[in-house]
Formats: structure tokens, C-alpha cells, sequence
């Protein structure tokens, strides 16, 4: 952010931690001070080039004993905080999946820090209750969702922190509707399934809720499919296990993963998973956001058949950390399983049973205010700005995946999908290069034994990182390493691809030379 301009420290004594004019005053600066950080974001190595255990050498071995001014504070913040960020917020962040803010989403998130009200059912706080049934039905109707899965349809919807917790809560209630039909005692019967494209955070979530790892159920997939599941492979998978005796009764489709963005074939795995009485959750974390485009929308045909479906608007719907939005056909499965009612929370508003109790809709009791943020997006931008927002963001995918085809050393490993693009160098240009050059002096039969495609890709992307102008990350499916391109930062333009691209050329020319003149030198 260049120089910190810090005006003279004014007296951090105060009687007062709420004191309105020492907010706004302090309030100010954190908000210029953000604002500084988002003008010059492009100034900082995209990813942190900090060392591991780096600010325990900058920072006091013990929290003050008297106050410290906002103004030190911040500057500490700039000096020690700052260089051991990786900005996701950059322009020229492609890592990962996005985590997109914009300026409703922040103010959203501070006012409802600011209301920091604990809305865990009605009588807390009406309005978080209200407004997140509202906002969630609004993003039903966007999705295009089954009247099934709103409020006005008997279902609904709840807004958590991750996937992993929206996961963890279905997986609960299925869990105990078998249970309840088939005994508490066949716990160790009960299978989960996924494909081998699915998040960790799947089996993550089964293992918490008590199901055996020996019952997850990983069902592979392939290039030649695009990495998404396959229904055949499925039912023969759940078949082998009624067979030997165990229970099949959960299963988690995916559209988008996490590795490469695929697919699973929605309609066509909720028939077999119901052919067994299945609970069926759609992860559409990353994916669902697109969704609310037409062009889409059919990515998630089938959705009419599953029972719970989620997306994070966090990652790419311009809505800051956490938010991740969970509909499900059948909240008396939650409210069953997870629903507490000591004496100190009974109240006349549940007593009517008129009011939504969101403590009963998950796994923790307490929750944040996370619909104002949500309201403040919608509200602003609009459903056709969101709209575009996300094409953008697609239609410099697909550019850069035009860059890639037009370049022989390097390949698309799978087909695009959405605003990712998984390539790689190629087996066909890039080792034949390295083995010509190597056979002239040679060294070619040594080289095809010694070094890999693999070790190749993953030095280029350290190379990319290390430099610090761009940052993206890799996957390894099926024994291949391919380097990620997730376009979805908010400040990402066209012209921030471009200059993306040339730094991968620029860096594979240099990893290229290198690995010839390290062997041609032998």
C-alpha cells in the first residue's frame, strides 16, 4: 500500500469500548485503510513469500498490559500483517476457487457485526430470522429451484458457514432416518458414497457423524468422462454392498469440483440412488453460483429428485466469507436430529410453532447475521448485474483457454467448465522437445527414465507462485498433474488474463531451458 500515512496518535485511554465517537473515529480510519489496500492490491506478491513462522519473530511474546493506539495498530498491520497475506482479493489471483467481495458484501458484513446479535432462534433477533428465510427463498427463485425446496413449498432453506457444516448437518439427518427405521444398533452398516472427484470435506463430515471409514464408498471416475461419476458405476457399487449386507442410504452428487469443476449427471444418479431409498445432497459450492444464469441452470436438472442441495455464495456471488446457502425438501429431518430445547430457551414464539428456530437447522447453537450481507448484494447489484458478473468471468475463462490451445507445448486436460481451465505442459511438445535436444548430446534415454511430465508441470507452477505477479494452484487426477486457472476475482479483468498468460509462457521457457542445460551439461 506504499507508505502508511498515520496521522499523530490521539490517547488510546478510553472508559469506554463502545464509545460512539471513538467508533466512528476508528471506523474511518480501518475503512481508509481498506481502501488504500484495495487500490494498490496489485502491487503485492499475489501469493505470501513469507517464510513459515515468520510473525512470531516480529510480534511481543505477550499481549500488552495497557492500551494501544488504532493508529500503531494499523501500522503494525501494514509492517507485520500485510506481507503474510495471500490476496485472494487480487486481480491476478486464480487460485483455488474465488472468494469474490465487493463493497456490499463488506458493509453488509459490518453491519451485522455491528448489530452483533445472536440469532439463534426467533425471540433473539426476529429479523435475522425473517430476513434469512426471505433472502433464501429469493435465491430459490433465482436457482429456479422446486417450490419443494422453499418455504412456501414446506421446505427451506438456511444459510451456514461452509459446505463442510451443510454436509456434516445432512449427512446427520439421514443418518438418523435410517437409523430410526432399521435400529441404532446397525450404525455400522451405514454406507456413504461419492465419487473420487468429491471434497474431502464428504468424508470428513461422515466420519464425524459416526459413519465407519470402511463404508465410505469412492467411486471412480476417468478422463474419458470428464472426472464426473457415472450412474452405472454407482448402482453397481451400492448393489455389491446390499449384497454383502450393508446399508446404502446417503449420497453426494457434485456439480463442479473442486480439481477440475466437474459434472456428476444429476438426474440420472438421484434414479438409482432413489431405487434404494437414498438421502441425496447436491455440493454445488463453487458451480451453484452460475446457476442462477440460464444457460446453466441445467447443469442441476435432476435437483427436483434430491433432497438437499447447497452453493457458497461466498466464492463467487461477490458475498464475503462465510456464507453457504442450504435447501432442503424436509427441515423436520433437521429439527428432529439436531433440534435443543432446555428451559432457557423456551419461549411463546416457539411455543406457537409459527417461527423458524434456526439453532434446530444446524450444528452449532449460536449463528451470525449472515442474511443482511446476502440482502445488501442482492439489493445492490441486482440479478441481471450477478448475472453478468458471473458470464464475465466465464467468458475470460474460455479466453484463456483459447491461449492455451494456441500454444503447442502446452495442453487442456479436460474441457473447461465454467471459469476453470485445467492444462498442463504437454507429453507430445514438451518431452519430445526435451528428448531431441537431450539425444543430440546423448542423454535422451536418461532423461525418460529419470524425470516425469508430472515433476515438469509442478516445477512450472513453483516457478509462476514463487515470482509472486500471479498466483494459481494444481490437482493430481488420475496420475496427471494439472495446473488450475480459476477466473473469479471481483477485480479480474481481460487485460489481467493476458498478462496471466504471458507470465506461464515466460516461466515455462525458463523451466524448459533449465532442464536442458542441467542434463545437456551432465
Amino acid at each position: 500500500m506504499g507508505s502508511l500515512d498515520i496521522k499523530q496518535e490521539s490517547s488510546p485511554l478510553m472508559t469506554n469500548p463502545l464509545d460512539s465517537e471513538e467508533f466512528r473515529r476508528q471506523g474511518y480510519m480501518v475503512i481508509d485503510f481498506l481502501a488504500e489496500y484495495y487500490k494498490n492490491i496489485q502491487k503485492f506478491p499475489v501469493r505470501s513469500q513469507v517464510e513459515p513462522g515468520y510473525l512470531r519473530k516480529r510480534l511481543p511474546e505477550s499481549a500488552p498490559y495497557e492500551p494501544e493506539s488504532i493508529e500503531r495498530i494499523l501500522k503494525d498491520v501494514h509492517d507485520d500483517i500485510v506481507p503474510g497475506l495471500t490476496h485472494w482479493q487480487s486481480p491476478n489471483y486464480y487460485a483455488y476457487f474465488p472468494s469474490s467481495g465487493s463493497t456490499a458484501g463488506l458493509l453488509g458484513e459490518t453491519l451485522a457485526a455491528g448489530f452483533n446479535v445472536v440469532g439463534f432462534n426467533w425471540i433473539s433477533s426476529p429479523a435475522s430470522t425473517e430476513l434469512e428465510s426471505i433472502v433464501m427463498d429469493w435465491l430459490a427463485e433465482m436457482l429456479n429451484l422446486p417450490k419443494s425446496f422453499t418455504f412456501s413449498g414446506d421446505g427451506g432453506g438456511v444459510m451456514m458457514g461452509t459446505t463442510c457444516e451443510a454436509i456434516l448437518t445432512t449427512i446427520t439427518a439421514a443418518r438418523d432416518r435410517i437409523l430410526d427405521r432399521i435400529g441404532r444398533e446397525h450404525i455400522n452398516k451405514l454406507v456413504v458414497y461419492g465419487s473420487d472427484q468429491t471434497h474431502c470435506s464428504f468424508f470428513k463430515s461422515a466420519k464425524i457423524a459416526g459413519i465407519l471409514p470402511n463404508n465410505f464408498r469412492q467411486v471412480k471416475t476417468s478422463r474419458v468422462n470428464a472426472f464426473s461419476m457415472r450412474p452405472d458405476a454407482l448402482r453397481a457399487a451400492i448393489q455389491a454392498d446390499v449384497d454383502a449386507g450393508l446399508v446404502p442410504f446417503f449420497l453426494c452428487t457434485t456439480v463442479g469440483t473442486t480439481s477440475t469443476a466437474a459434472v456428476d449427471p444429476v438426474a440420472l444418479l438421484c434414479e438409482v440412488a432413489k431405487d434404494y431409498g437414498m438421502w441425496v445432497h447436491i455440493d454445488a459450492a463453487y458451480a451453484g453460483n452460475a446457476c442462477i444464469c440460464p444457460e446453466f441452470r441445467h447443469m442441476i436438472n435432476g435437483v427436483e429428485n434430491a433432497d438437499s442441495f447447497s452453493f457458497n455464495t461466498h466464492k463467487w456471488f461477490l458475498t464475503t466469507l462465510d456464507c453457504c446457502c442450504l435447501w432442503v425438501k424436509d427441515p423436520s429431518s433437521l429439527v428432529r436430529c439436531l433440534s435443543t430445547n432446555p428451559e432457557y430457551l423456551k419461549n411463546k414464539a416457539t411455543d406457537t410453532q409459527q417461527v423458524v428456530d434456526y439453532k434446530d437447522w444446524q450444528i452449532t447453537l449460536s449463528r451470525r447475521f449472515r442474511s443482511l450481507k446476502m440482502w445488501l448484494v442482492l439489493r445492490s447489484y441486482g440479478v441481471d448485474y450477478l448475472r453478468n458478473f458471473l458470464r464475465s468471468h466465464v467468458d475470460m475463462a474460455a479466453y484463456f483457454e483459447q491461449l492455451v490451445r494456441m500454444d503447442g507445448r502446452f495442453e487442456v486436460v479436460v474441457p473447461r467448465s465454467f471459469a476453470l481451465v485445467c492444462f498442463r505442459l504437454s507429453a507430445s511438445a514438451v518431452i519430445q522437445r526435451l528428448y531431441d535436444s537431450c539425444h543430440r548430446h546423448g542423454h535422451g534415454q536418461k532423461f525418460l527414465e529419470e524425470e516425469t511430465l508430472n515433476d515438469v508441470n509442478a516445477e512450472l507452477l513453483e516457478s509462476v507462485n514463487s515470482a509472486g505477479q500471479i498466483y494459481m494452484t494444481h490437482s493430481l487426477v488420475d496420475g496427471v498433474y494439472m495446473l488450475r486457472f480459476a477466473v473469479g476475482a471481483t477485480l479480474t479483468q481481460t487485460h489481467h488474463v493476458t498478462y496471466a498468460w504471458k507470465q506461464v509462457q515466460d516461466h515455462a521457457s525458463a523451466v524448459l531451458a533449465r532442464r536442458i542445460n542441467s542434463i545437456c551439461n551432465c
